[in-house]
């Protein structure tokens, strides 16, 4: 089963999370499918690729409730 969730990079106390399509099975940080955005926590600034999130949904991707969150107030679910 494939999930929407963040993957942390950036430096210390400077953080960015990519939202990346990754297997439930792997870790946090692990190899992902495929980056569909970015969001940065101090800038408050998301970037979605909204055709790649919304492919992964049909496919039956699950989103985390984190990324649901981010989704729906960058307007990725109309």
């Amino acid at each position: 089963m494939v999930k929407l969730r963040l993957k942390r990079c950036g430096r210390k106390q400077r953080v960015i999370y990519r939202i990346v399509a990754i297997d439930v099975r792997s870790r946090r940080d692990g190899r992902a499918l495929r980056k569909v955005g970015f969001y940065d926590p101090i800038k408050n600034q998301t970037y979605s690729n909204v055709p790649a999130i919304l492919y992964f949904l049909e496919k039956g991707a699950q989103p985390t409730v984190t990324v649901h969150d981010i989704s729906k107030k960058a307007e990725v679910f109309k």
